[in-house]
């Protein structure tokens, strides 16, 4: 299964919103990218990233509560390599699956499993069950079969009180897909407690016209709007020239791109702390002294700032509590880690052999 799985790299779209973070995937046949409803919900855009193209917005075209499906519309400029849904040939028990995914900020995973049932009954929706070590981040994801085709859409669910990993039969995804097209190329929904399906042409606008029960269209979503010192920092990122809703990722957390720097800021509510942690790059193959020598005289030159190293990356950190937070004290401390964390991964690459950082990695 190790071709498939390298194979699958290509398929696999990131997913973020200002809410949470998720897999999908690109489907050839259907011509959309295919994820859980849970991931986008409540957003009529979301952030995409993928090895064929680059981060952007994309549309949310179609969510379903009921299946926890969503459809969201093609990047631009993408070129995307064909799948193969498998609807007709059913899993059985003791086959072996692959279940794939990469939220932001996160490596690319599979992991390999084995079918325990195909008929596991939930709210009269049959998932199918299997050990394959299924984490959150592979939400929204594809499973697939040893032949290298997408047989489910893997969701997370509690059950017992412990969560699990389950996964919807690609036919429920074909037939949702089927109802979506209804629409003739409006935006749309199914209602969670009737199943009538509302699209953004509806009279009501959020009330199911069967039922009367509130949905969410997602082309009638409410705009997301920061507050408090999420606001402040968001408003600081813009000022510095940085398209805010490209670099949010979940709640009180951003990522954007200075140069050759990853640059990660995140807000702790409980703690107050606002960190700003910049991946620079990689420690040197041989002869790392120098550089662990080098970082050890800048932490003692500079202020504010923090040289550490995480794993093989060299990071760059900066920390400040909410409570000292303002415009020009937030302004010249990010500006200060924006502009060191490109200057430093240049010199540590060209002066002390660091290597350059791959996307994905």
């Amino acid at each position: 299964m190790e071709a498939i799985i390298e194979q699958y790299k290509d398929i696999i779209i990131q997913i973020a919103t200002p809410y949470c973070t998720g897999t999908g995937f690109y489907s050839s046949e259907l011509g959309v990218i295919v994820t859980n409803e849970h991931v986008v919900r409540d957003n009529k855009e979301v952030v995409v990233d993928g090895t064929r193209f680059e981060k952007q917005l994309v549309k949310v075209l179609f969510t379903d509560p009921k299946y926890d499906l969503a459809f969201l519309a093609l990047p631009f400029g993408a070129s995307l390599p064909e799948t193969v849904l498998e609807t007709e040939k059913e899993l059985l028990p003791n086959d072996y699956i692959l279940v794939i995914g990469e939220p932001f900020g996160l490596k690319y995973m599979a992991r390999k499993g084995q079918v325990i049932t195909t008929n596991y009954s939930i709210d009269d929706v049959d998932y199918i069950e299997h050990d394959a070590e299924l984490h959150p981040i592979n939400s929204g994801g594809p499973m697939v079969n040893e032949a290298g085709a997408i047989v489910a859409v893997n969701t997370f669910i509690l059950k017992d009180g412990l969560n699990e990993g389950f996964s919807l039969p690609a036919k429920f995804l074909k037939e949702v897909f089927a109802d979506y097209q209804t629409g003739n190329g409006k935006t749309g929904c199914r209602c969670y407690v009737c199943s009538a399906l509302v699209f953004d042409d509806n009279p009501k606008k959020n009330i199911c016209p069967s039922c009367k029960n509130k949905i969410d269209i997602p082309a009638l979503a409410v705009e997301y709007k920061s507050v408090g010192i999420a606001h402040t920092v968001e408003e600081l990122l813009i000022e510095n020239g940085y398209q805010i809703a490209l670099a949010r990722r979940g709640p009180n957390n951003w990522e954007i791109h200075q140069g050759s720097a990853f640059i990660n800021i995140s807000y702790y509510e409980k703690s107050g702390l606002i960190i700003g942690d910049a991946y620079l790059c990689s420690l040197p193959t041989e002869n790392i002294q120098p550089l662990y020598e080098y970082l050890l005289r800048q932490n003692h030159e500079i202020e504010s700032l923090t040289f550490s190293v995480k794993g093989n990356d060299v990071v760059l950190s900066l920390m400040i509590y909410d409570r000292y937070l303002n415009d020009d004290t937030g302004r010249n401390l990010l500006k200060q880690l924006f502009e060191a964390a490109d200057d430093y991964d240049n010199i540590l690459i060209e002066k002390y052999g660091g290597t350059w950082k791959v996307r994905n990695d």
